[in-house]
C-alpha cells in the first residue's frame, strides 16, 4: 500500500514514515500542499495523509481541489485544529477520517488500516496465523484477547499483557525475525510526540522477556531488537 504523507513538521513526519515502513507500508513524505495535490490526484497512490497546516496550499483547499479532479483516493486529515467547525469542514470536503494532534501512531494505523479494509489494498503478512493469531514458533498472539499463548511441553500456558505490553508484541509478532530499532518501537507503541530520549523501549522489551523468556527477544548491539524465531 503506497501511502503518501503531506506534512511539514520534520519531526511527525520522520515518526510517521518510520512506522509506516515497520508496518510494511511504502510512505513518501512530503512538505507543501501544491506538490501534495500534484502528486495525489496522479493515481499512483492508494492513501493520502492530510496535515491542515499545510504552506503554499492548505490541506483543506488540497482536499477541495482533489474532489473538484474528479480523484477517489482515501484520505485521512490530520490536524492541530480539533474544533466541530474543522472537523465538520474537513468531513464534508470530502475528507474519509479527521486525526487531532497530538496522537499516537497505533491510532493512525488503525484508520488506515480500516481503509485499507475498505479498499482491499493491505501490507503483505509476515507471520503465520489466522484473522485473530499472529503466531511465531511456540507463540501465538491472540488479537481478540490481547495475550500471548505459549506453547510448553506441559501444555497451552496464556501470557495476559498491558495495552503498551500488546502493542508492542504486536510490532515484533508483524516483522519476526526483523530487527526493529528504537525509533520504530517508539512511532509505533507511544507516537510521534514521545520522548526519543527516553528508556522506555528497554523498559518493556524487559517486561516481555519477563512473561516470554529471557531469550525471546534479543537485543542487536547498535540497531535494537527482534523477536527470536
Amino acid at each position: 500500500m503506497r501511502i503518501l504523507v503531506a506534512e511539514d513538521e520534520p519531526r511527525i513526519s520522520r515518526f510517521v514514515a518510520r512506522g509506516l515502513t515497520a508496518s510494511g507500508y511504502t510512505p513518501t513524505v512530503l512538505a507543501d500542499g501544491i506538490t501534495a495535490l500534484d502528486y495525489a490526484s496522479s493515481g499512483e497512490f492508494d492513501l493520502l495523509v492530510l496535515d491542515v497546516g499545510l504552506p503554499r496550499m492548505d490541506g483543506f483547499a488540497v482536499l477541495r481541489n482533489l474532489r473538484e479532479l474528479g480523484s477517489t483516493i482515501p484520505v485521512i486529515i490530520v490536524t492541530a485544529r480539533d474544533s466541530v467547525e474543522d472537523t465538520v469542514h474537513g468531513l464534508e470536503g470530502g475528507a474519509d477520517d479527521y486525526l487531532s494532534k497530538p496522537f499516537r501512531f497505533e491510532e493512525l494505523l488503525a484508520r488506515i488500516r480500516l481503509r485499507a479494509r475498505e479498499t482491499g489494498a493491505a501490507p503483505a503478512a509476515s507471520a503465520e496465523g489466522g484473522a485473530d493469531m499472529l503466531r511465531v514458533g511456540a507463540l501465538a498472539l491472540n488479537s481478540r484477547t490481547r495475550s500471548i499463548e505459549q506453547q510448553t511441553d506441559t501444555g497451552t500456558r496464556t501470557i495476559e499483557l498491558s495495552a503498551r505490553e500488546y502493542s508492542m508484541a504486536l510490532m515484533f509478532f508483524e516483522h519476526p525475525g526483523q530487527v526493529l530499532s528504537r525509533e520504530q518501537l517508539l512511532s509505533r507503541v507511544w507516537g510521534y510526540d514521545y520522548d526519543g530520549a527516553s528508556n522506555v523501549v528497554d523498559v518493556y522489551v524487559g517486561y516481555l522477556r519477563r512473561k516470554l523468556g529471557a531469550d525471546s527477544i534479543i537485543t542487536v548491539r547498535g540497531a535494537g531488537y527482534r523477536l527470536a524465531a
